[in-house]
């Protein structure tokens, strides 16, 4: 019986990659993923047997996995980021379950997206908050709405996943929406697309003006609470220190 490691290989660039994934990479048999994901791990996928699929074959991808593990493989699967983030974590472990299998699975974190945004925009995560998907391929947007609202009304940080794609263009408009209920018009927020890649994009608006913006599949949206300021275009918000120390 082989095994299986769910490697997350952070937002893209080659450097983001930590050491332990390069090594799960290297010592499988086989590396299965998204075409689009294997493309920027080119370099570590020479002498592999390389299984790739498009978008949507997620279930496809993790049953292959399990065929040759089975077989006695040692199999590499995949995820952008943290593959315990939105990603393939979760579902490996869902097919393991209802195939009642014996293959070992090593789940590898990855630098997640909104970790790598965050540091673009400075420092908005140092409070608590909340990640929520747009997508509503698998969760009913009545649902994602009532998350968005229970985010805003508790003051959160909040992280937008899958913030818009061309068929789903109204749903960062309603979160939009939604959180203006909570928040002042100038709330900070951040707009990173592509972190970390050669097309990255860095923008800091206002919560009143965000939709101006490109926003895309590959963006990261974060919302200021209402204590997040800017400074020289970066995001801050604070963690309290100025409130229990002299600073």
């Amino acid at each position: 019986m082989g095994m299986i490691h769910v490697v997350g290989t952070g937002p893209g660039a080659v450097a983001s990659i930590t050491p332990e994934a390069v090594g799960c990479i290297q010592d499988s048999d086989i590396v299965i993923g998204y075409s689009t994901y294997l493309d920027l791990i080119e370099p570590y996928l020479d002498g592999k047997k390389v299984i790739s699929s498009k978008m949507m074959q997620e279930v496809q991808r993790c049953n292959t996995a399990f065929d040759e593990a089975e077989k006695g493989a040692v199999v590499t699967m995949i995820s952008g980021g943290d593959p315990g983030i939105y990603a393939m974590a979760g579902l490996i472990y869902e097919i393991a379950a209802e195939r009642d299998t014996d293959v070992s699975i090593n789940v590898v974190p990855g630098l997640a997206a909104l970790n790598s945004c965050a540091a673009r925009l400075g420092a908005p995560l140092m409070h608590d908050f909340v990640a929520i998907s747009l997508s509503d391929l698998l969760t009913p947007m009545e649902l994602i709405e009532k998350r968005i609202e229970a985010a805003a009304s508790a003051d959160f940080v909040i992280v937008l996943y899958n913030p818009k794609s061309k068929r789903r263009t109204a749903h960062i408009e309603k979160a939009q929406e939604i959180i203006s209920k909570y928040r002042d018009p100038d709330t900070p927020v951040g707009i990173v697309t592509a972190a970390t890649r050669e097309h990255e994009t860095v923008v800091v608006t206002t919560l009143k003006d965000m939709l101006a913006e490109e926003i895309n599949m590959q963006s990261c949206v974060l919302i200021g609470n209402s204590s997040t300021f800017t400074w020289r275009d970066k995001m801050v918000t604070p963690r309290g220190y100025k409130d229990k120390y002299s600073l």
